[in-house]
């Protein structure tokens, strides 16, 4: 399978930035109808002719993140970022009904088709690149190459490590957050921020969830509760025992030496199971995009994919 790069992509260099690109006003937006009553908000960035790259979010259930679009030099690259069912500005917000892996993939075959690409460069971080490699395994020839950041295996061993040195109410609770409401959904969504923001490493001011942050988080951790209590449905059939069947196309893992989150042992063992696949190493960073380490990693990596429909380039005379 080929896919053309970008005409604009004629020129070889390295880029040596910890300097994400500018933000720009999107090319389109709009709701994509899925089954069951969910809306599927997308928007698109870049150029209309630039290569197309699908972006998925992490969570389960954490919506887009202008961050993830700025990676990417906008004259190369036509990106396109879906907020997952429940997720982000896609409704209903925080909706766990016929919301599971599998209607995540249906959702991205008819997204591709709506939108008339015949494949695309995959990136994902996170659950992102859970989804990126269940994708890839789904729909083969849609892949022209997959870049996974801070991976996540959705093993039983990995959800439980997240919760393991939890404070007791969360690592009792988190399983009942869809169910729960008032005040113990307050003080759950809470604990569940305060421990995440505390494995990524932000721990100068503790943030207190109120309004309009408070209710995007409750819908953010319904989703991502909902998921995790059915081990992604990627237990019966886990991603590495299928990694062989993952279409043979660039592929390159990115991770944190310090990622508290997604440990360095789910990318080692990754990149042993993906026949060809680079693995690289964020020096310092955690599970945080934006850590000068991951945002270098990242643009060169996709400045590289640009112009060699590679992750690494031959070496320059």
């Amino acid at each position: 399978m080929h896919c053309e790069q970008s005409k604009h992509a004629d020129t070889i260099h390295r880029v040596t930035t910890s300097r994400l690109f500018s933000d720009q006003a999107p090319l389109r937006s709009c709701m994509l109808p899925a089954d069951n009553g969910h809306q599927l908000h997308v928007q698109q960035w870049g150029r209309a002719d630039g290569i197309p790259a699908l972006l998925l979010h992490g969570g389960p259930g954490s919506g887009s993140s202008p961050v993830l679009r700025r990676f990417f030099d906008p004259e190369r690259y036509r990106m396109i970022c879906p907020d997952q069912r429940g997720a982000g500005l896609s409704t209903p917000a925080g909706s766990i009904a016929q919301n599971t892996t599998t209607h995540l993939l249906h959702d991205l075959r008819v997204l591709r088709a709506a939108l008339g690409i015949e494949c695309w460069l995959v990136v994902g971080g996170s659950w992102g690149a859970t989804l990126a490699l269940a994708h890839a395994l789904d729909q083969p020839d849609a892949v022209s190459g997959l870049l996974l950041r801070s991976s996540f295996l959705a093993r039983m061993q990995d959800i439980d490590g997240f919760f393991e040195a939890a404070p007791a109410t969360l690592v009792h609770g988190w399983l009942s957050l869809p169910e729960l409401r008032g005040n113990a959904l307050r003080e759950m969504t809470q604990l569940w921020f305060d421990w995440e923001q505390q494995l990524s490493g932000a721990l100068a001011t503790k943030t207190k969830l109120e309004g309009d942050l408070l209710a995007a988080r409750i819908a953010r951790y319904r989703v991502q509760s909902h998921y995790l209590r059915h081990g992604c449905w990627l237990q019966t059939s886990p991603l590495l025992q299928r990694c062989k069947a993952l279409p043979p196309v660039p592929t390159l893992l990115l991770h944190g030496t310090q990622d508290r989150i997604c440990p360095p042992e789910c990318a080692h063992t990754l990149h042993a199971h993906i026949t060809g696949s680079k693995l690289e190493w964020a020096q310092g960073a955690g599970h945080d995009p934006t850590h000068p380490a991951m945002v270098d990693k990242m643009v060169n990596a996709l400045a590289t994919f640009a112009i060699r429909g590679q992750f690494q380039p031959s070496p320059l005379a």
